[in-house]
């Protein structure tokens, strides 16, 4: 029997109820100052204590006393004042913006069912994988960006000052210049000019990006172009799926049933294609069809995850087909940022070598003529 979702309760509303309606309109954010590794300590520290018999007052609190900064000591304070007060955890970290309406649900549904232990070690489990994932994306992606920031100032650091030295010896050599330095002066007068309206310009992208992000249309096509690009679309979906998995299996742990999980899921991805997805898997088993038989009409769901769900639906074991599956997703985004790695690094280097080049080029290519009108 799944649970009543609609009377779950959002948390702009005092009711006690649930209501999911509105937490799906809602886009679950991670993005707060209790940070991902420290809600992987948090919940992880939880469980141990939880599980050594400690009531869940004493275990926070000897949590709060492990606290390295004032303001995580404070937060868990204000939660055990709460837990006095007669409220249970979930109600406690309700209307606190550090924690997501993701893990007041799961949280919620642990205290329901009596899986609280469990919910608080899965929950540990879930930043775990978010952590790892995290930084296999930032050991891939570091030295090529290192390598891609120094090129561009190195680049810009010629256009600035190498160009119109080279540009006064042409000047005053009455120097015919070939149609290539022709440009590239030209495009260090035009950055020398206008460097002022470069970086207002760039500024002004960078802060209408953040304004746009959550409008469906942004999400919906940059997510598509993201996927045409080579290693990195499959990368970046790979990723997600691992998250979608990573949280059914917390849901479902915690005795959820799938369709709700489904439903309290989609929204915390934040990956357009795959919010989509979910919806239409959604209306599929409301009209009766299994899960494996819906997720097997769409192309983002890979044929060997269809195979595992549909064991899933025959021998109901969610919760083990989908910790099979994080565990492996996991392990092939360990090996495909590798290969991103691998193949970003040259590259770039290669493309920047390039642009280099061509300016030495087009510089040096006046000075033979230079050196004869001097001879």
């Amino acid at each position: 029997m799944a649970f009543k979702l609609n009377n779950i309760a959002s948390k702009k509303q005092n009711s006690s109820s649930f209501n999911i309606d509105k937490i799906l309109k809602k886009e679950i954010s991670f993005g707060n100052s209790f940070s991902n590794k420290k809600k992987e300590a948090f919940y992880t520290e939880l469980s141990v204590l939880l599980n050594a018999g400690l009531t869940l007052k004493d275990a926070l609190i000897l949590v709060s006393e492990e606290q390295k900064k004032e303001n995580d000591k404070i937060l868990i304070e204000k939660i055990v004042a709460e837990l006095i007060d007669g409220k249970n955890l979930s109600d406690a970290i309700k209307n606190k913006k550090e924690f997501s309406e993701y893990e007041y649900h799961s949280l919620r549904i642990g205290e329901q069912t009596g899986t609280l232990l469990k919910v608080s070690k899965e929950l540990g489990f879930f930043y775990k994988r978010k952590n790892e994932q995290k930084r296999i994306i930032l050991s891939a992606l570091s030295y090529p960006i290192v390598v891609l920031f120094t090129a561009f100032l190195a680049i810009l650091f010629m256009l600035q000052f190498v160009v119109p030295m080279f540009a006064d010896i042409f000047k005053q050599n009455k120097v015919e210049l070939p149609w290539i330095t022709k440009k590239i002066m030209s495009a260090s007068i035009l950055f020398q000019d206008h460097w002022g309206v470069f970086f207002i310009l760039i500024l002004g992208l960078f802060l209408f990006r953040n304004l746009i992000k959550k409008k469906e249309w942004y999400q919906k096509y940059t997510s598509l172009l993201i996927l045409k690009i080579p290693f990195v679309g499959e990368f970046v979906r790979k990723v997600k799926i691992a998250q979608f998995t990573q949280a059914i299996t917390l849901l479902t742990g915690a005795k959820v049933p799938l369709l709700n999980g489904i439903q309290l899921t989609k929204k915390m991805i934040a990956y357009y294609p795959l919010e989509t997805v979910l919806e239409k898997v959604e209306s599929d088993i409301l009209q009766g069809k299994s899960l494996h038989q819906s997720m097997g009409n769409y192309k983002i769901f890979d044929k060997k995850m269809i195979s595992l769900i549909k064991v899933a639906d025959e021998t109901n074991q969610n919760e083990t087909i989908f910790k099979r599956l994080t565990d492996q997703y996991n392990q092939e985004i360990e090996y495909k940022s590798k290969i991103i790695s691998a193949t970003i690094e040259p590259f770039i280097i290669l493309i920047l070598g390039a642009i280099v080049a061509t300016i030495l080029i087009a510089m040096y290519l006046p000075m033979f003529k230079l050196s004869t009108v001097i001879s």
